[in-house]
């Protein structure tokens, strides 16, 4: 049960918060979901670094605009946009924009897997 106990399976915002951002990380297994998701609020020039997962992974533009490399690819999306990668095909994206990134990146997974390409 999460630790502000809220009924009907809602997940408090504090209970997958990442750090002291805002930012959140929601893993399905934890919650009886078959999905998980990444909710990132990024700064200018901003994103993660090139990783993968062993399922698709899908993302919708909240705010701002960002840069998305899927594989040998790369789009400029903005709010309103989603976009797509497939399994194992190696992925990133960036904030372009000159004020704050908001997008969730929906993984087809209850649980998150991610391996990042530049780690040991």
């Amino acid at each position: 049960m999460n630790s502000t106990s809220l009924p009907g399976g809602v997940v408090a915002d504090a209970d997958i918060r990442i750090g002291t951002g805002r930012s959140r990380r929601f893993e399905g297994a934890q919650h009886s979901a078959a999905v998980s998701y990444f909710y990132v609020e990024n700064q200018p020039g901003q994103g993660p670094g090139l990783h993968w997962h062993p399922y698709p992974e899908t993302w919708v533009v909240l705010e701002g605009s960002a840069r998305i490399t899927i594989g040998d690819e790369t789009v400029d999306v903005v709010a309103g946009d989603t976009a797509t990668g497939p399994a194992y095909v190696p992925h990133r994206f960036t904030n372009i924009g000159d004020g704050t990134l908001r997008i969730i990146g929906i993984h087809a997974s209850p649980t998150i897997i991610q391996t990042f390409i530049d780690e040991d």
